[in-house]
C-alpha cells in the first residue's frame, strides 16, 4: 500500500513540473551555448541555441495541455529565454564578429541583451489574450543566430543593423498572432 501511494505521489508531482522540467532544459541548453561560445565552440553554441528553441515551443503547450500553468512558470520561462535567446546569440555575435568593432559592437551586443530583457518583462506584466506585443525573443534569438551562420556571405556592418533592428523589434507594439 504505501509503495502504491508513494508511486501515485511521486507521478503527480513529475506531472505538475514536466513543463517547468521543459523550461529548465531551454535554460540549461542556452548555458551551454554560452559556455561552448566562451570556449571558442561557436558552431556547438549554435546548435544549443537552436535546441533551447525547440524545447522551448513545448513547455508552454505542455502546460497548457496538462493545466498546470503558474505564476512561477512564467516567471521561469522568461528568465530561461533571457539566457537561451538573449544572451547566448548576442554573445555568439559579439564572439564571431561584433568584436571586431570595438566599442559600437559592445553597445550592439548589449542593447539585444536589454531589449530583451524589456520584451520579457513587458510580457509577464500585460494579459496576452493571443497576441505577442513585439517580436519575442526566441525568434530574435533564433535570428541573431542564424545571422551568426551568414556572416561569411555579408558585409560585416549588416549584422550590427540586424542586431538593431530585432532589438527594436522586440520592444515594439505591434501585435502578433501567437501560433
Amino acid at each position: 500500500m504505501f509503495l502504491s501511494d508513494y508511486l501515485d505521489y511521486t507521478l503527480k508531482k513529475l506531472k505538475a513540473n514536466v513543463a517547468n522540467i521543459l523550461t529548465m532544459t531551454n535554460l540549461s541548453l542556452g548555458g551551454f551555448s554560452v559556455l561552448a561560445t566562451l570556449k571558442g565552440q561557436l558552431h556547438m553554441s549554435v546548435l544549443l541555441v537552436f535546441l533551447a528553441a525547440f524545447v522551448d515551443r513545448f513547455d508552454g503547450a505542455v502546460a497548457r495541455k496538462l493545466n498546470i500553468e503558474s505564476e512561477l512558470g512564467k516567471q521561469l520561462d522568461s528568465m530561461s529565454d533571457i539566457v537561451s535567446f538573449g544572451v547566448a546569440p548576442a554573445l555568439l555575435m559579439y564572439q564571431g564578429l561584433f568584436h571586431e568593432f570595438g566599442a559600437p559592437g559592445a553597445v550592439f551586443t548589449v542593447l539585444y541583451i536589454a531589449c530583451g530583457a524589456f520584451r520579457l518583462a513587458r510580457f509577464n506584466i500585460t494579459e496576452n489574450n493571443g497576441y505577442f506585443a513585439g517580436l519575442p525573443i526566441t525568434a530574435a534569438g533564433v535570428l541573431m543566430t542564424l545571422g551568426y551562420l551568414a556572416i561569411p556571405y555579408f558585409p560585416p556592418q549588416s549584422f550590427m543593423f540586424l542586431a538593431l533592428i530585432l532589438s527594436f523589434l522586440m520592444v515594439g507594439t505591434f501585435k502578433l498572432k501567437k501560433i
